[in-house]
């Protein structure tokens, strides 16, 4: 950072009101966007940003267990685990952005991350600074939000066309329906971002939906860029939205495509993926001559690439955050035909250290004047973090499991364990704005059914598997389905039927015959309809005024000492 720079990072700390300690801590982590030019070929990769066109804080996860051979290596560390995998410094503004730690604190010294505005600032600055640099985008972009949700993605469509993505995936853009996203890549994307799917076919013929793959000359060399969309969107959301077309892995199909690009000159090949970072870590060890794979969908903010051999060479696989909070830059050193080093920085995105770029911050401001009103109504305040992310439940889901039970009159509730969602600060108000933020899909109905004791069971048997089954192939990337009401026992490491155990309700075991009340929300069958999960909570909110830090419904869990992936 220049001496310009760095008074204009304290004159906007100052403008802020944030204290001095604050914009000392902020200042000493502005060298973070200091990066001297490496190599030849440059590109930056966002993903999983969920709509948020404003800074946020969000917590990151102090419970996401590897289990198996997955145990204890990347992405499944947190904390200070983390911290002292990477040499990241304790304390930092690195530190912050990167794990769950001290996050209260922290959140009020180091401020918001992200913001369209001031990625677009980081962007400018680094492309500036490389020639030819490309932005790709892993998909989650177009949802998350209540003006994504009531514009369809049309503000997160103008936003990355401002932004200057280059080349997109996708995963929950595919809830907005598939005659939405053919809409949107055929005229708002003609001519200006490439959104590439080697995995999505048609269900008739098996024709391709969408390009395979795309061969841009950077500084003179080939690079060839595959895109993988996320391989079980029909599964993880609803089948209806995407009927006409089949999703999946398809390994085979994948191996045929990074072929045919090298066949066509290309000397690097990258996977810009939403397979999740599980997933890709398995892939990279059997599809060959992939040099990069830049990740997404599990939101597993890792700050160093990961080396995994194959028969072929070694494949480098990433995985860069969510929420806005991050940006990747990766600087590849390409000659005679090959790759022969690189340099890969996992960069936070602080609001408090980087400008607003005038003509994103317009955009932003544009889109949500007509909504304003209606985003900032005051619903109730928070005496206690609110937060969503780790593998079994977070203060947010409580608060929706709370509400889901009192409104319906439900003695236990299922809620989905979905990683998205902005974090709230004690003392802060919750608004219409961060009830959206936790629960803005096209399918957001509260549904009640009479559930057997047994149905109970399979149900967290089969949702756990996805989570901890020891082949990455079969877990589809969220977290566990948060309970309300009902305690029971997990047990990670152990095979689908036999995690789950010791459920109870009100002390007493959950009998497998019996019929229980259970309420939930986004179901993902077909038909279904009922009251949004916004209204449910708005309603909760306003009779209550003042939340209590919500008490955790946690299960006891079996078989995790000492693994760093809980702390």
């Amino acid at each position: 950072m220049n001496r310009r720079d760095f008074l204009e990072s304290l004159a906007l700390a100052a403008a802020a009101g944030l204290p001095i300690a604050a914009r000392d801590a902020n200042a000493a982590d502005g060298a973070l966007y200091d990066i001297p030019r490496f190599g030849n070929v440059s590109l930056l990769h966002m993903t999983d940003c969920h709509a948020q066109l404003l800074p946020v804080h969000f917590r990151e996860p102090n419970v996401n267990l590897g289990i198996g051979a997955a145990a204890g290596h990347p992405p499944h560390l947190v904390g200070e685990a983390l911290l002292g995998a990477f040499g990241v410094k304790p304390g930092s503004g690195e530190a912050h952005a990167f794990t769950f730690l001290d996050f209260e604190k922290a959140a009020q010294t180091f401020g918001r991350l992200g913001g369209f505005a001031h990625l677009a600032t980081l962007v400018k600055r680094l492309k500036a600074s490389r020639p030819g640099t490309l932005l790709l985008d892993g998909g989650d972009t177009w949802q998350g939000s209540a003006t994504a949700l009531w514009t369809k993605g049309q503000d997160m469509v103008d936003a990355a066309r401002i932004l200057g993505v280059d080349i997109m995936t996708g995963h929950w853009e595919f809830t907005l329906g598939q005659e939405r996203v053919k809409q949107v890549v055929e005229n708002d994307f003609k001519g200006r971002i490439e959104f590439l799917a080697q995995n999505v076919h048609t269900a008739d013929f098996g024709d391709p939906v969408f390009k395979p793959y795309t061969l841009r000359e950077i500084n003179g060399v080939a690079v060839g860029i595959v895109g993988q969309a996320f391989p079980y969107t029909p599964i993880a959301n609803p089948r209806y939205f995407v009927s006409e077309w089949t999703f999946g892995i398809k390994e085979a199909e994948l191996q045929k495509q990074v072929d045919e690009v090298r066949a066509k000159g290309a000397k690097v090949v990258i996977l810009l993926s939403h397979n999740g970072m599980d997933v890709d870590l398995k892939l990279a060890s059997r599809v060959t001559g992939i040099d990069v794979i830049l990740g997404g969908h599990t939101h597993d903010a890792v700050p160093q690439p990961v080396a995994v051999k194959n028969p072929g060479a070694t494949t480098l696989v990433t995985n860069a955050g969510s929420n806005g909070k991050f940006l990747a830059l990766l600087d590849l050193d390409v000659a005679d035909g090959r790759l022969r080093g690189w340099k890969y920085r996992l960069l936070p995105v602080f609001s408090n250290l980087l400008p607003a770029d005038r003509e994103t911050a317009a955009h932003v401001a544009k889109v949500r004047a007509p909504f304003e009103a209606k985003l900032a109504e005051k619903l109730a305040t928070t005496e206690g973090l609110l937060y969503r992310r780790g593998n079994f439940n977070g203060t947010v889901d409580q608060l929706i499991l709370d509400a889901l039970m009192a409104v319906k009159d439900a003695p236990i509730a299922f809620s989905p364990g979905f990683r998205w969602g902005t974090t709230l600060l004690p003392g802060q108000a919750i608004t219409t704005e961060h009830v959206m933020d936790w629960s803005a899909i096209t399918y957001p109905y509260v549904t009640v059914s009479e559930i057997t004791g047994e149905m109970i069971k399979t149900i967290l048997e089969d949702v756990c598997d996805n989570l901890f089954n020891r082949d990455p192939y079969y877990q589809q990337g969220g977290d566990m389905v948060r309970v309300g009401g009902l305690t029971y026992t997990c047990t990670p490491g152990e095979t689908i039927g036999k995690r789950i155990a010791d459920m109870r309700l009100g002390g007493k075991p959950i009998e497998a015959g019996r019929t229980y009340k259970v309420a939930g929300w986004a179901p993902v069958a077909e038909g279904a309809r009922g009251e949004p999960i916004w209204d449910c909570v708005t309603a909760y909110l306003r009779d209550r005024k003042t939340i209590a830090p919500p008490k955790l419904n946690l299960p006891k869990l079996v078989g995790v000492d000492g693994n760093p992936g809980i702390a």
